[in-house]
Order: C-alpha cells, then sequence, then structure tokens
C-alpha cells in the first residue's frame, strides 16, 4: 500500500509517544489488543509500519480465529458425510483498516472481517467420481504385530478418500506427512541400505506399495518410485514402493480428464486399496499381476 510524499510529510510531524491502542475482536469478542508501536520500523524515526512483523502477526491471528474447511468424504460403508465450509481472515479488508487505524493515530475498534473458504471436494463431486472402480489392489499383513498394523492404519487413513485433480499430482509423503510419536507412529521393522532395523513408522511402505499397484492398475501416471534394496514379502518381486522422510517419495499425477479418488482401509490383517473415478472419464486401465486376494 504506497504512501504519497503529502502523507509521509505528515507522518514525520506527527508525535509517536502517546500510547493508542488497537483492540481487535471477532463476533464482538475480544481477540487481541496492540499499540502502534509494536509495529513501528526499526529503520526510521517515521511511524512507518513494519511489514515482517504485521505479516507475522496476521499470520498468528488467522490461525487463531480460521477454521478451516473439511471435504465431503466416504464412511466405511460408503455413505457421503457432507462437506463443511471454512473461514479465514479477509486480508485485504483486515489489511485496509489496519492502515487507517496506524496512520490516523487513534484508538479504535476492529471487527476482523472474515470470507468464507469451500473445500475442494463437495459431496456432488465426490458422489460423481466415486461411481467407477479403475483401480484396486489388495496385501496382507500380520494383525498380531502391533506396532506395524498402527502403522499402516494410520498411514492408510491418511490417504483415504483424498482426491487427485486432473493433472495434479500425489506424494505420498506430502499427503501422508512425517511419521512421529506425536502423530501416533510406532517403532517397526524397516529396510535401511539391505538391512532390517527399528524405525518410527515401520510398515508405511507397504501402504505406499498396495497404492502404488492400485494406482498403477488405474492407468494412472507413475512419476517417482524406487524399491526396496531387498525383497519385501507382502508383495512380489519388483512391485514395491518404498518411501522415508528424508528419502524416496511415491509420486502419480492425475492426468485423466476427470478427478480420481483414493479409498484405503484395512480389514482384519488386509490392506485394501481402491481408485475410483467419474463415468465420464477417459481412463484407460493397465494391466498388472494380480494380487493374492
Amino acid at each position: 500500500m504506497g504512501l504519497s510524499w503529502v502523507l509521509g510529510f505528515w507522518l514525520a510531524v506527527q508525535s509517536v509517544s502517546q500510547l493508542d491502542y488497537l483492540t481487535i475482536t471477532k463476533d464482538d469478542s475480544t481477540i487481541a489488543k496492540i499499540s502502534r508501536v509494536d509495529f513501528f520500523s526499526p529503520y526510521t524515526d517515521l511511524p512507518i509500519i513494519n511489514t515482517k512483523k504485521y505479516d507475522q502477526f496476521l499470520d498468528q491471528l488467522d490461525k487463531k480465529v480460521s477454521d478451516q474447511p473439511e471435504n465431503a468424504s466416504l464412511d466405511h460403508n460408503g455413505n457421503i458425510i457432507p462437506e463443511k465450509v471454512g473461514f479465514q481472515i479477509h486480508r485485504q479488508a483486515f489489511t485496509e483498516r489496519f492502515y487507517t487505524y496506524f496512520y490516523n493515530n487513534t484508538p479504535n475498534r476492529l471487527e476482523i472481517p472474515m470470507v468464507t473458504v469451500y473445500p475442494k471436494v463437495d459431496s456432488e463431486l465426490l458422489n460423481e467420481i466415486s461411481t467407477v472402480r479403475i483401480g484396486r489392489y489388495v496385501t496382507s499383513f500380520n494383525s498380531s504385530n502391533k506396532n506395524r498394523t498402527t502403522n499402516i492404519k494410520l498411514a492408510a487413513q491418511a490417504i483415504n478418500n483424498y482426491v487427485v485433480f486432473p493433472g495434479e499430482t500425489f506424494s505420498f509423503n506430502k499427503v501422508v506427512g512425517k511419521r512421529t510419536k506425536a502423530k501416533g507412529y510406532l517403532t517397526a521393522k524397516v529396510i535401511v541400505r539391505g538391512e532390517y532395523t527399528e524405525d518410527i513408522g515401520g510398515g508405511i511402505c507397504q501402504v505406499s506399495s498396495t497404492l502404488f499397484n492400485a494406482v498403477d492398475n488405474a492407468g494412472l501416471e507413475i512419476v517417482e518410485r524406487f524399491s526396496h534394496s531387498r525383497k519385501v514379502p507382502y508383495i512380489p518381486p519388483g512391485r514395491d514402493a518404498t518411501v522415508s522422510w528424508y528419502g524416496p517419495d511415491f509420486v502419480f499425477k492425475n492426468k485423466y480428464s476427470q478427478p480420481v479418488l483414493i479409498r484405503a482401509r484395512t480389514l482384519g490383517g488386509l490392506l485394501i486399496i481402491k481408485v475410483f473415478t467419474s463415468e465420464t472419464s477417459n481412463y484407460i486401465p493397465r494391466k498388472i499381476p494380480n494380487p493374492r486376494y
């Protein structure tokens, strides 16, 4: 927001000794109380806004008051759970009001302007793209291994109901996120440089490998895939997709004209992943080695 030379001259003669406050509210409840001097630029004696500090403040405020939208999803029975709209700060409107307060040098109250944020996937779209199954793969695991089972279930939940739009890429690491104790992941066996060891999140490579085969079966474009340094028991040789937070990723691209939907779940000792799309999609499935189930 540019300042004219007239405004610059006017600022130079204003007193900045008076502490005036801005009370920020949402739904008439006080969210924060700030002073003009909190945002003065440190590089001049003029009351100029420190834009870096202001942007950080606005980001923190947005996190505090925003309500993230939620996509529509399917439950285990295939019933649609409706979407939920979200809200976030209307940053331009807020900034205009903040600048008015800052440069007018008067106490004020600012009700946070909010804007509606709609989810990418609503019930209508989800109903349309869940009609045609174009890919499927099933692998088995030892459900008595509690740690590994927990990790498989968490990773499967992370990719379940994920929608990849036309032209978009899906990154397993980005979607699942870093595997940490805080997220519930446990220590289990992993393969590192051809040797077995223990690490947080052991077992999730079964999820990425099962997903790869379902995606490959759906005829989607494989962008990035790496095999383990030794054979794994849950999938035929050469059909695995190893992943690591600081290493390999599994990435595919939706080259079709319609979005695709990933459905992932565990059932007893089985991991089942399916890929769906719309009846109007120009999909071309690919023949892959049959799963064992």
